[in-house]
Protein backbone atom coordinates (compact mmCIF):
# COMPACT_ATOMS: atom_id res chain seq x y z
CA UNK A 1 0.00 0.00 0.00
CA UNK A 2 1.59 3.31 -1.10
CA UNK A 3 1.13 6.72 0.49
CA UNK A 4 -1.49 7.85 -2.07
CA UNK A 5 -3.70 4.87 -1.33
CA UNK A 6 -3.39 5.63 2.38
CA UNK A 7 -4.40 9.25 1.77
CA UNK A 8 -7.43 8.17 -0.28
CA UNK A 9 -8.47 5.75 2.46
CA UNK A 10 -8.25 8.54 5.05
CA UNK A 11 -10.33 10.84 2.85
CA UNK A 12 -12.88 8.05 2.54
CA UNK A 13 -13.17 7.30 6.28
CA UNK A 14 -16.56 5.76 7.05
CA UNK A 15 -19.33 6.46 9.53
CA UNK A 16 -22.91 5.41 10.07
CA UNK A 17 -25.02 7.46 7.68
CA UNK A 18 -26.47 10.37 9.71
CA UNK A 19 -30.21 10.78 9.91
CA UNK A 20 -32.14 14.04 9.51
CA UNK A 21 -32.40 15.76 12.89
CA UNK A 22 -29.99 13.30 14.43
CA UNK A 23 -27.06 14.52 16.53
CA UNK A 24 -24.76 15.07 13.54
CA UNK A 25 -27.28 17.19 11.66
CA UNK A 26 -28.38 19.21 14.70
CA UNK A 27 -24.77 19.81 15.74
CA UNK A 28 -23.84 21.47 12.45
CA UNK A 29 -27.15 23.32 12.24
CA UNK A 30 -26.50 24.76 15.70
CA UNK A 31 -22.92 25.63 14.74
CA UNK A 32 -24.05 27.54 11.66
CA UNK A 33 -26.48 29.60 13.76
CA UNK A 34 -23.90 30.12 16.51
CA UNK A 35 -21.26 31.30 14.04
CA UNK A 36 -23.79 33.70 12.51
CA UNK A 37 -24.43 35.12 15.99
CA UNK A 38 -20.70 35.47 16.66
CA UNK A 39 -20.19 37.32 13.37
CA UNK A 40 -23.13 39.61 14.03
CA UNK A 41 -21.95 40.48 17.54
CA UNK A 42 -18.21 40.80 16.89
CA UNK A 43 -18.19 42.35 13.41
CA UNK A 44 -20.80 45.06 13.69
CA UNK A 45 -18.72 47.39 11.54
CA UNK A 46 -19.95 46.94 8.01
CA UNK A 47 -16.91 48.29 6.19
CA UNK A 48 -16.37 46.86 2.73
CA UNK A 49 -12.89 45.49 3.43
CA UNK A 50 -14.02 43.52 6.47
CA UNK A 51 -17.05 42.06 4.72
CA UNK A 52 -14.99 41.08 1.67
CA UNK A 53 -12.50 39.27 3.90
CA UNK A 54 -15.18 37.34 5.75
CA UNK A 55 -17.13 36.34 2.64
CA UNK A 56 -14.01 35.50 0.64
CA UNK A 57 -12.54 33.49 3.52
CA UNK A 58 -15.70 31.41 3.86
CA UNK A 59 -15.80 30.88 0.08
CA UNK A 60 -12.18 29.68 0.07
CA UNK A 61 -12.93 27.18 2.85
CA UNK A 62 -15.99 25.89 0.97
CA UNK A 63 -13.97 25.66 -2.27
CA UNK A 64 -11.27 23.58 -0.56
CA UNK A 65 -13.92 21.24 0.79
CA UNK A 66 -15.43 20.99 -2.70
CA UNK A 67 -12.02 19.97 -4.08
CA UNK A 68 -11.85 17.28 -1.40
CA UNK A 69 -15.33 16.11 -2.41
CA UNK A 70 -14.34 15.83 -6.08
CA UNK A 71 -11.21 13.86 -5.15
CA UNK A 72 -13.21 11.53 -2.94
CA UNK A 73 -15.84 10.91 -5.61
CA UNK A 74 -13.42 10.54 -8.51
CA UNK A 75 -10.67 8.30 -7.11
CA UNK A 76 -10.99 4.67 -6.07
CA UNK A 77 -8.30 2.40 -4.66
CA UNK A 78 -9.77 -1.10 -4.56
CA UNK A 79 -7.66 -2.30 -7.50
CA UNK A 80 -4.87 0.23 -7.53
CA UNK A 81 -5.58 3.93 -7.84
CA UNK A 82 -8.19 4.61 -10.49
CA UNK A 83 -9.71 7.90 -11.63
CA UNK A 84 -13.28 8.18 -12.90
CA UNK A 85 -14.82 11.65 -12.75
CA UNK A 86 -18.39 11.59 -11.48
CA UNK A 87 -20.18 13.98 -13.79
CA UNK A 88 -23.39 13.94 -11.75
CA UNK A 89 -21.42 15.66 -8.98
CA UNK A 90 -20.02 18.41 -11.23
CA UNK A 91 -19.80 21.45 -8.93
CA UNK A 92 -22.35 23.74 -10.49
CA UNK A 93 -25.66 23.20 -8.77
CA UNK A 94 -27.81 25.90 -7.19
CA UNK A 95 -26.17 25.16 -3.84
CA UNK A 96 -22.72 25.47 -5.45
CA UNK A 97 -23.39 28.95 -6.81
CA UNK A 98 -22.84 30.76 -3.47
CA UNK A 99 -19.27 29.43 -3.47
CA UNK A 100 -18.49 31.10 -6.80
CA UNK A 101 -20.39 34.23 -5.83
CA UNK A 102 -18.46 34.41 -2.55
CA UNK A 103 -15.15 34.19 -4.41
CA UNK A 104 -16.24 36.95 -6.78
CA UNK A 105 -17.41 39.07 -3.85
CA UNK A 106 -13.86 39.01 -2.52
CA UNK A 107 -12.49 40.08 -5.90
CA UNK A 108 -14.89 42.85 -6.90
CA UNK A 109 -14.63 46.02 -4.86
CA UNK A 110 -17.63 48.05 -3.78
CA UNK A 111 -19.90 48.89 -6.69
CA UNK A 112 -22.99 47.56 -8.41
CA UNK A 113 -21.49 44.13 -9.10
CA UNK A 114 -20.29 43.79 -5.52
CA UNK A 115 -23.71 44.92 -4.28
CA UNK A 116 -25.49 42.40 -6.51
CA UNK A 117 -23.26 39.54 -5.36
CA UNK A 118 -23.85 40.34 -1.69
CA UNK A 119 -27.60 40.70 -2.29
CA UNK A 120 -27.62 37.19 -3.79
CA UNK A 121 -25.76 35.79 -0.77
CA UNK A 122 -28.27 37.39 1.59
CA UNK A 123 -31.37 36.07 -0.22
CA UNK A 124 -31.06 33.18 -2.68
CA UNK A 125 -28.10 31.64 -0.87
CA UNK A 126 -29.86 31.71 2.49
CA UNK A 127 -32.84 30.00 0.90
CA UNK A 128 -30.56 27.33 -0.60
CA UNK A 129 -28.86 26.74 2.74
CA UNK A 130 -32.13 26.51 4.64
CA UNK A 131 -33.59 24.04 2.13
CA UNK A 132 -30.85 21.53 2.94
CA UNK A 133 -30.34 22.32 6.61
CA UNK A 134 -34.06 21.97 7.30
CA UNK A 135 -34.61 18.95 5.04
CA UNK A 136 -31.32 17.05 4.59
CA UNK A 137 -32.91 13.84 3.36
CA UNK A 138 -30.66 13.21 0.35
CA UNK A 139 -27.33 14.76 1.38
CA UNK A 140 -25.97 12.29 3.93
CA UNK A 141 -23.89 9.25 3.01
CA UNK A 142 -21.55 6.91 4.90
CA UNK A 143 -18.40 9.04 4.46
CA UNK A 144 -17.39 11.32 7.35
CA UNK A 145 -15.66 13.95 5.24
CA UNK A 146 -18.48 14.28 2.71
CA UNK A 147 -21.05 14.71 5.46
CA UNK A 148 -18.92 17.40 7.08
CA UNK A 149 -18.42 19.06 3.70
CA UNK A 150 -22.13 19.25 2.90
CA UNK A 151 -23.03 20.58 6.35
CA UNK A 152 -20.35 23.29 6.24
CA UNK A 153 -21.23 24.18 2.66
CA UNK A 154 -24.94 24.66 3.33
CA UNK A 155 -24.60 25.93 6.88
CA UNK A 156 -22.17 28.65 5.77
CA UNK A 157 -24.80 30.00 3.38
CA UNK A 158 -27.03 30.73 6.37
CA UNK A 159 -24.15 32.11 8.43
CA UNK A 160 -22.92 34.55 5.78
CA UNK A 161 -26.41 35.58 4.68
CA UNK A 162 -27.62 36.32 8.21
CA UNK A 163 -24.47 38.36 8.86
CA UNK A 164 -24.94 40.43 5.70
CA UNK A 165 -28.56 41.13 6.60
CA UNK A 166 -27.99 41.82 10.31
CA UNK A 167 -25.05 44.13 9.73
CA UNK A 168 -27.04 46.18 7.24
CA UNK A 169 -24.36 45.68 4.61
CA UNK A 170 -27.14 44.33 2.40
CA UNK A 171 -29.94 46.86 2.66
CA UNK A 172 -33.26 45.63 4.01
CA UNK A 173 -35.37 47.10 1.25
CA UNK A 174 -37.44 45.64 -1.55
CA UNK A 175 -35.10 46.72 -4.35
CA UNK A 176 -32.38 44.45 -2.96
CA UNK A 177 -34.08 41.70 -4.96
CA UNK A 178 -33.45 43.69 -8.14
CA UNK A 179 -29.73 43.34 -7.46
CA UNK A 180 -29.88 39.67 -6.50
CA UNK A 181 -32.08 38.48 -9.38
CA UNK A 182 -29.54 39.02 -12.22
CA UNK A 183 -26.94 36.96 -10.33
CA UNK A 184 -29.37 34.08 -9.99
CA UNK A 185 -30.44 34.36 -13.63
CA UNK A 186 -26.79 34.35 -14.72
CA UNK A 187 -26.34 31.09 -12.79
CA UNK A 188 -29.41 29.59 -14.46
CA UNK A 189 -28.11 30.56 -17.93
CA UNK A 190 -24.70 28.99 -17.18
CA UNK A 191 -26.45 25.81 -16.01
CA UNK A 192 -28.51 25.72 -19.22
CA UNK A 193 -25.38 26.10 -21.35
CA UNK A 194 -23.60 23.31 -19.46
CA UNK A 195 -26.64 21.04 -19.79
CA UNK A 196 -26.83 21.62 -23.54
CA UNK A 197 -23.09 20.99 -23.94
CA UNK A 198 -23.51 17.70 -22.09
CA UNK A 199 -26.27 16.76 -24.51
CA UNK A 200 -24.57 17.72 -27.79
CA UNK A 201 -21.26 16.13 -26.83
CA UNK A 202 -22.90 12.81 -25.98
CA UNK A 203 -21.92 12.96 -22.32
CA UNK A 204 -25.47 12.02 -21.32
CA UNK A 205 -25.19 8.70 -23.13
CA UNK A 206 -23.05 7.30 -20.31
CA UNK A 207 -23.34 9.79 -17.47
CA UNK A 208 -25.87 11.81 -15.51
CA UNK A 209 -25.38 15.54 -15.87
CA UNK A 210 -28.18 17.84 -14.73
CA UNK A 211 -27.03 21.21 -13.46
CA UNK A 212 -29.60 23.07 -11.35
CA UNK A 213 -31.80 20.02 -12.14
CA UNK A 214 -33.35 21.89 -15.07
CA UNK A 215 -32.01 19.90 -18.04
CA UNK A 216 -34.76 18.96 -20.51
CA UNK A 217 -32.67 15.93 -21.50
CA UNK A 218 -32.72 14.25 -18.08
CA UNK A 219 -35.43 12.69 -15.97
CA UNK A 220 -37.00 15.29 -13.64
CA UNK A 221 -35.68 14.80 -10.11
CA UNK A 222 -36.08 18.07 -8.20
CA UNK A 223 -38.86 17.79 -5.57
CA UNK A 224 -42.08 19.60 -6.55
CA UNK A 225 -40.49 21.14 -9.66
CA UNK A 226 -40.28 17.69 -11.26
CA UNK A 227 -44.08 17.62 -11.28
CA UNK A 228 -44.13 20.92 -13.18
CA UNK A 229 -41.62 19.55 -15.71
CA UNK A 230 -44.00 16.74 -16.54
CA UNK A 231 -46.93 19.06 -17.18
CA UNK A 232 -45.84 22.20 -19.03
CA UNK A 233 -43.38 22.90 -21.90
CA UNK A 234 -39.71 23.45 -21.05
CA UNK A 235 -39.48 27.24 -21.64
CA UNK A 236 -42.38 27.79 -19.25
CA UNK A 237 -40.77 25.41 -16.76
CA UNK A 238 -37.76 27.70 -16.64
CA UNK A 239 -39.99 30.68 -15.96
CA UNK A 240 -41.69 28.79 -13.13
CA UNK A 241 -38.26 27.79 -11.76
CA UNK A 242 -36.93 31.35 -11.74
CA UNK A 243 -40.14 32.83 -10.33
CA UNK A 244 -40.51 30.18 -7.60
CA UNK A 245 -36.92 30.45 -6.41
CA UNK A 246 -37.08 34.24 -6.57
CA UNK A 247 -40.25 34.33 -4.46
CA UNK A 248 -38.58 32.09 -1.89
CA UNK A 249 -35.53 34.37 -1.81
CA UNK A 250 -37.83 37.40 -1.49
CA UNK A 251 -39.49 35.77 1.52
CA UNK A 252 -36.06 35.60 3.17
CA UNK A 253 -35.68 39.33 2.63
CA UNK A 254 -39.20 40.05 3.90
CA UNK A 255 -38.53 37.97 7.01
CA UNK A 256 -35.38 39.98 7.72
CA UNK A 257 -37.32 43.22 7.20
CA UNK A 258 -40.00 41.97 9.58
CA UNK A 259 -37.44 41.13 12.27
CA UNK A 260 -35.90 44.58 11.95
CA UNK A 261 -39.31 46.27 12.21
CA UNK A 262 -40.15 44.20 15.30
CA UNK A 263 -36.80 45.04 16.89
CA UNK A 264 -37.35 48.77 16.28
CA UNK A 265 -40.84 48.56 17.75
CA UNK A 266 -39.56 46.85 20.90
CA UNK A 267 -36.76 49.40 21.13
CA UNK A 268 -39.23 52.28 21.00
CA UNK A 269 -41.33 50.64 23.71
CA UNK A 270 -38.29 50.26 25.96
CA UNK A 271 -37.31 53.89 25.33
CA UNK A 272 -40.85 55.02 26.18
CA UNK A 273 -40.80 53.03 29.45
CA UNK A 274 -37.47 54.55 30.43
CA UNK A 275 -38.79 58.04 29.67
CA UNK A 276 -41.91 57.46 31.79
CA UNK A 277 -39.82 56.23 34.72
CA UNK A 278 -37.61 59.28 34.41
Amino acid sequence: MNIWTTVLELLDARMTTPTPYGWFHLLFFALSIALAAVLCLTHKRRDERGVRRIVFGVAIAVALLEIYKQINYSFSYTEGIQFDFQWYAFPFQFCSLPMYVGLLTGIFRKGRIHQALCAFLATYAVFAGLCVMLYPVQVFIGVIGINIQTMICHGSMITVGVYLLYSGYVKLEHKTMLYALPVFCAGVVCAMILNELAFVTGLLEEHTFNMFFISPHCEPSLPVYSTVQGIIPYPFCLIVYVVAFSLAAYLILLAAMGVRALAKKNSRKESAKITERG
